[in-house]
């Protein structure tokens, strides 16, 4: 039931002027239409959206009693009481949407509500309202006309056209990918853009980004994170396909929960790229505060941290269920991990390739294995391992080290995370700090040097462990023209006991597959050699059993 909140609650939840373009109108429609459990929602725009915007739902839709009542400020079915308002469960709540839209263009809304035989219909341009009962199915729609025609200093800052289409393109878009359940329809100007049938999130992402991103996608389900990540090859010199969503609600990520995503990668992820990936947080709605901007498309979260460490661990242990070595680019890229392990199968080594690569043979396919990333990898993990678990080297006489501010400011900033590594660093005065202990995984390294490889991690990026441990890992593996056939049984024992043996630290493969099949095409074989063997059988015995569960 629709009702005016009291004053209290209004001047808690007030935004003011919530619509400066046609995209605003989208959005806050489009809310709506979730929030009366929609499963269908068609979308057309005209002139860019200041011709017309129309909005149908198939949703709960609006009881004549309360239709006149609905474009309202203040006006909301959505919030009952103070209580309500610090544990906000729907899209929209503040009651000033349909009032906002109304001072701004022209609104007639035709609604019916399943059980009510007939249809209501309202216009509303300001403060004038009317109400006529009309015939219409089931459900809501919103149309607005000629938005900020009263308003021409509003009307001459508008974006052109294409510029408000490409935006709203992309609003849409976010909401697929959050509510894949639910059918969106978007027309611009009588073109279909967006025809999207209700389904999972991974055809939603077919949807929005093609097919190319949707075959490369992992799941990812925990009771507090759902959606999908992409894997490690699929990714982006920019942050724009990082989408997230808080309870249904589609957010701009700040920096931090972008950083937790990207550090769950770890060295899954190159220098300076950022993965696809589609995630909704669910948590209790008392611990967030979704009222910190007018578009709503901002969240507080009161346990910030936690929600960092989750997010961080959840992408981390994601990654680690699947087997992430990458075929060989040639003649056949194969993308689909068959496997719920992470292990390496069982290898023989067949021989060595430009005093690098040792290539072998497994599971019926020809692999080759970077020996110097293998090296990185087994190193790697061995010094995070001492790194973790030995005890820190007390200093007979500690080393003082002179620092510029910058550099000390971060010191003392990541202090707590220093410790745990094993450092005891002590401010000294005029710049300089007195080491008192070190890392056994430094040890060898001058104390200087050790402090100055520390800074350098730390100001270059959000992950300063693995930095440090990646650079040290490279120094003693094994570099091109050192590669030995002998040396290939050893690294292969070693990778094989790594939890992560695919990539290197620094994000590089160490393997990659190529199957007798492909090579049996590539050369024009048929017969024997055309069967499936290897991870090609396995991948097709994958398919049949997803057909028959299906």
């Amino acid at each position: 039931m629709i009702h005016i909140l009291p004053v209290d609650i209004q001047r808690l939840i007030a935004a003011g002027e919530v619509i400066t373009r046609p995209l605003d109108v989208v959005r806050e429609l489009i809310d709506n239409a979730l929030d009366a459990q929609a499963t269908r929602i068609d979308i057309e725009l005209a002139g860019g959206g200041l011709t017309s915007i129309s909005v149908r739902d198939n949703g709960v839709g609006i009881s004549a009693e309360d239709l006149a009542k609905a474009p309202l400020r203040h006006a909301t079915s959505k919030i009952q009481d103070m209580q309500d308002v610090h544990a906000i469960k729907t899209l929209g709540f503040r009651g000033e949407a349909l009032w906002s839209i109304a001072y701004a263009g022209y609104l007639q809304i035709t609604t019916r509500p399943q059980q009510q035989l007939g249809g209501m219909e309202l216009f509303a341009f300001q403060d004038r309202i009317r109400v006529s009962a009309t015939a219409c199915p089931a459900g809501t729609k919103v149309t607005v006309m000629k938005l900020f025609e009263d308003l021409p200093a509003r009307l001459r800052i508008q974006l052109q056209p294409s510029s408000e289409y490409r935006d709203i393109i992309m609003l849409v878009g976010r909401y697929i990918l959050h509510h894949p359940q639910v059918g969106f329809k978007l027309t611009l100007d009588g073109e279909l853009k967006f025809q999207h049938v209700s389904s999972d999130l991974i055809h939603a992402v077919g949807t929005v980004f093609g097919p190319l991103s949707a075959n490369r996608m992992m799941n990812v389900q925990t009771p507090m994170v759902q959606g999908v990540i992409s894997r490690p090859e699929l990714t982006r010199p920019r942050r724009d396909r990082m989408h997230l969503a808080v309870n249904g609600r589609p957010i701009q990520a700040s920096n931090e929960l972008e950083n937790a995503i990207i550090s769950g990668y770890g060295e899954f992820l190159p220098a300076g790229q950022a993965p696809t990936c589609i995630l909704n947080l669910n948590l209790p709605p008392e611990t967030l505060d979704v009222n910190i901007h007018p578009t709503k498309t901002q969240v507080a979260f009161q346990n910030l941290s936690e929600v960092l460490e989750t997010l961080k661990a959840v992408v981390k242990a994601s990654l680690l269920q699947h087997p992430l070595a990458q075929a060989a680019p040639q003649p056949r890229v194969v993308t689909e991990p068959i496997q719920d392990t992470n292990a390496l199968p069982d290898f023989r080594m067949i021989g060595v390739y430009r005093e690098l690569y040792f290539l072998a043979e497994s599971e019926g396919d020809l692999w080759v294995i970077d020996a110097h990333a293998a090296f990185e990898r087994i190193w790697y993990e061995k010094l995070q391992a001492a790194f973790r678990q030995a005890e820190p080297l007390e200093l007979t006489s500690p080393e003082m080290v002179q620092l510029g501010s910058e550099a000390l400011g971060i010191l003392l900033e990541r202090a707590p995370v220093l410790v745990r590594w094993g450092f005891l660093l002590e401010p000294f005065g005029a710049n300089l700090v007195r080491v008192r202990s070190i890392p056994q995984a430094l040890s060898k390294l001058p104390i200087q040097n050790a402090v100055q490889l520390v800074i350098d991690s730390a100001v270059s990026g959000s992950d300063p462990e693995r930095d440090v441990l990646a650079r040290l890992a490279c120094l003693p593996a094994l570099k091109a023209g050192q590669i030995r056939m002998d040396h290939g049984q050893d690294l292969m024992n070693g990778l094989k006991n790594c939890q992560n043996p695919w990539v290197c630290p620094h994000g590089r493969p160490t393997t990659l597959r190529l199957s007798e099949r492909d090579i049996a095409h590539a050369f024009g074989r048929r017969g024997v050699r055309d069967l499936a063997r290897g991870r090609d059988l396995k991948e097709a015995e994958g398919r049949k059993q997803k057909v028959e569960g299906e």
